[in-house]
């Protein structure tokens, strides 16, 4: 997105002096692609890379993906009349064996290793970030379980919006 002039933030916008709060959006966003750049060029990135590869080639991995992924799509249909089916609770534990099963197998442990330890430093970004213009700005987790509540996605787990 080409951006012909630096954009200001005036006084009007609450943040004091325009001369005082100038911010060029070019040299902004320049700034995001090299981070993004030092980001790839990460450990963390490559070791997950590497592991998504292994991953990729793994026959018992894509075995046990298809198996999983069969056993979603049979839970869904069970799910659609909520735990009444008759098959609800069968079909939920093969699921949970099923991804229990594909989580036991080392390239793709390792890969959900890798994945975890990129989604913290990328958290770990966009809290300095955020903490860097202001205390207040939140910056969510992608930890579950890590609290809020009702249509946070938060402790209660339900995202919806509220549980009543």
């Amino acid at each position: 997105m080409p951006i012909a002039e630096p954009y200001t933030l005036s006084a009007a916008d609450g943040q004091g002096d325009a001369a005082e709060a100038s911010l060029d959006m070019a040299t902004l966003l320049l700034s995001a692609y090299d981070l993004g750049d030092w980001i790839n060029q990460s450990a963390e990135v490559a070791e997950y890379v590497y592991w998504k590869r292994v991953v990729g080639e793994d026959a018992e991995a894509a075995l046990r993906q298809r198996e999983f992924a069969k056993a979603k799509e049979l839970f869904a249909d069970c799910e659609r009349f909520g735990r009444f089916h008759p098959d609800y609770h069968e079909a939920k534990d093969k699921v949970k064996a099923a991804e229990k099963q594909l989580g036991e197998i080392e390239s793709v442990k390792r890969f959900k290793q890798a994945e975890q330890a990129v989604d913290e430093m990328l958290h770990e970004v966009a809290l300095m970030i955020a903490e860097s213009v202001s205390d207040t700005i939140k910056v969510p987790s992608n930890e579950k379980g890590s609290g809020g509540g009702c249509g946070s996605g938060g402790s209660c787990g339900c995202g919806s919006g509220g549980c009543g």
